[in-house]
């Protein structure tokens, strides 16, 4: 009987060890100013693993020796790492030089749909009253997080469509790195996209650019983030 629990206590230290072997830890930064990033992507491709970096940038994510993951937040162009081994890993992300996120806009592409990359996600992340696990596990916690980067992003591209530099510059006689600094400087939010037509977005866009040109020279260029 000894004997048959030593082996069941075995077994289950050799589990938690294998399990513990197959989560790699990490921090991501801001390249050149060591800022510490929260809510950056992390994504296995060869596992479909992902989570996202806490306030302190950092994140855990179960993976092996031998996948590829990308490292992806907007305005910062995105970064990949094989893995090679678990050693905790140092990741820093440079900002783009252009900071207007990309729109693609080709029409056979299969638009990304969370739920059906990611169902695990929206079941984790239910509540359930009988389930105190389903209110502060942190897989439930993670999945939460997870659901609602989703769905920001979801807004933020539904923002870029209609608010994109082909339509934008049609309307205002801004190009290059004017264009860029009017755009962000009177992005609508979602609500505002999502609540207006086609007609009353243009007379925003034309009412914005007067603000924009009667806005002294200094205060059109786009400011820097304050580094810490």
């Amino acid at each position: 009987m000894k004997i048959k629990f030593y082996l069941l206590a075995l077994m289950l230290l050799l589990a938690t060890g294998l399990q513990a072997q197959i989560i790699l830890k990490g921090t991501v930064y801001e390249s050149g100013t060591g800022i510490k990033l929260s809510d950056v992507f992390v994504r296995d491709i060869t596992n479909k693993q992902i989570t996202l970096t806490d306030k302190a940038g950092k994140f855990e994510l179960k993976t092996e020796s031998g996948h590829l993951l990308i490292f992806s937040s907007p305005g910062y162009t995105s970064d990949t790492l094989y893995v090679v081994d678990l050693t905790p890993v140092h990741i820093e992300l440079k900002t783009q030089l252009i900071s207007l996120r990309g729109v693609d806009i080709t029409a056979s592409k299969t638009p990304f749909d969370p739920h059906k990359e990611y169902p695990d996600v929206y079941t984790k992340s239910k509540v359930y009253p009988l389930s105190p696990s389903s209110w502060f596990s942190k897989d439930a916690r993670d999945a939460r997080r997870l659901k609602h980067y989703f769905e920001r992003e979801a807004q933020e591209n539904r923002v870029d469509q209609v608010f994109n530099v082909v339509y934008v510059g049609s309307i205002v006689p801004l190009k290059g790195q004017e264009l860029e600094n009017f755009m962000t400087l009177y992005r609508p939010s979602y609500a505002f996209v999502i609540s207006n037509n086609s007609e009353s977005m243009a007379a925003y866009i034309n009412d914005s650019y007067k603000k924009y040109m009667a806005l002294p020279p200094d205060k059109r260029q786009l400011q820097k983030l304050p580094t810490q």
